[in-house]
């Protein structure tokens, strides 16, 4: 870390270098002249500046940019090599992988079959997927690895908790035996938390730094950004609204015994493919039911329309607490069930929600592209190691 003092000319250098790899970063390689213009740096101190970056490994050189006549100048971009990072999905059936470089192009992937009922043993498991991902890359280290798991590590006692359906993960000392079977930095987040991430990343530019996003999947879950900041909760729990008792449901003592109750009991994977076939929609993954049965709302089917209006109504109920308690500016749904609704059941839930409550926060539709999890864990996995990277120029 710098000692620098403000206003000392190490830490002028360390503002502007900053500058000139971000500016890198979302532009692509750029000439000399223009990395001035777009820093406000003169002449000379930009080409200071790419010396110490080029020097410290960060930019390279990259070709030629032909001007008018007997006029070139040399272009100069990040250099992708300078870092890797790896991304992994973890699920009860498989855990998947992949690996980008510093400019987050994903250079690798890898997929590991579920080894059983047992789990398996998580450390070998993630390092085997970790290392998997690293050979179809062409890479023999990484810098530093995020993990994306259906659950929550609580940081006083780095144990996974609200995941029993994850067997081989509930051993102590999660977090450290992981950084010691890997060999490298390890964060582990909640599955959904990524996905948010993933939407501040990769989302519409309108996105706001307050917003909730619900997910619904096999399982529910919430994520909650305030200030672009993602809020966990003490033993990291915090958005676990599949146990959140609902009107709706039974109420069930001891939740985390069972698994099962709440918001969950009502609008989970197994509930949606039981309403849907009380109305005449069977067959299938949740997602594919409703998908049908939304292709028939849209054609003006009756049953199609009852539903979804009351799946709408069993999500709205639990988005209610949620906006009664949080008032957020934006909600955005994500997750197998919500995007096979699409518009026609976000708008019924929207439409519901705001029939219980007093603040009118409009509803989206997720647009991340791919697996969110695994962009959300290159999302943050990218920030630690280009802002540990970015400041090492710091002298």
């Amino acid at each position: 870390m710098s000692t620098s003092t403000p206003g000392t000319p190490s830490l002028l250098r360390a503002i502007n270098d900053r500058a000139a790899l971000e500016v890198l970063l979302e532009r692509g390689p750029l000439t000399r002249p223009e990395i001035g213009a777009l820093t406000g740096l003169s002449k000379p101190t930009a080409s200071q500046l790419l010396t110490r970056l080029r020097d410290a490994g960060l930019v390279v050189a990259d070709g030629i940019r032909e001007g008018g006549p007997g006029r070139t100048a040399e272009l100069y971009r990040i250099n992708a090599a300078a870092a890797h990072v790896a991304a992994l999905e973890v699920r009860r059936a498989q855990i998947r992988a992949c690996v980008a470089d510093l400019t987050g192009t994903v250079t690798g992937r890898f997929e590991l079959p579920t080894p059983g009922p047992s789990g398996g043993d998580a450390i070998a498991r993630a390092r085997t997927a970790v290392e998997g991902a690293m050979a179809d890359a062409g890479l023999d280290r990484v810098d530093r690895v995020v993990i994306g798991v259906p659950g929550a590590v609580d940081p006083r006692t780095e144990r996974l908790g609200y995941a029993s359906h994850l067997p081989g993960w509930h051993i102590p000392d999660l977090l450290s035996r992981l950084r010691a079977g890997i060999g490298v930095p390890v964060a582990v987040e909640n599955d959904v938390n990524l996905v948010a991430m993933a939407e501040l990343a990769h989302g519409p530019a309108t996105t706001p730094r307050d917003f909730v996003l619900l997910w619904v999947s096999a399982g529910i879950g919430l994520a909650i950004v305030l200030g672009g900041t993602l809020v966990r909760g003490a033993t990291g729990g915090a958005g676990e609204v599949g146990y959140m008792p609902v009107a709706s449901a039974p109420l069930i003592r001891e939740p985390g015994r069972t698994n099962t109750g709440g918001l969950q009991a009502v609008a989970g994977a197994p509930a949606v493919i039981r309403l849907l076939r009380e109305h005449g929609f069977r067959g299938g993954r949740a997602d594919q039911i409703v998908r049908r049965a939304r292709a028939a709302y849209e054609d003006g089917d009756e049953r199609a329309r009852v539903g979804l209006r009351e799946l709408a109504t069993r999500l709205a109920t639990g988005l209610a607490a949620i906006v009664s308690v949080l008032d957020p500016e934006l909600i955005v749904l994500a997750g197998d069930v919500p995007l096979a609704g699409g518009e026609p059941l976000r708008a019924l839930v929207e439409r519901e929600l705001h029939t219980m409550t007093i603040p009118h926060p409009p509803l989206r539709l997720s647009s991340v592209d791919g697996n969110p999890v695994l962009a959300g864990a290159l999302h943050l996995a990218l920030g630690e190691t280009r802002e540990e990277l970015f400041s090492s120029t710091v002298r």
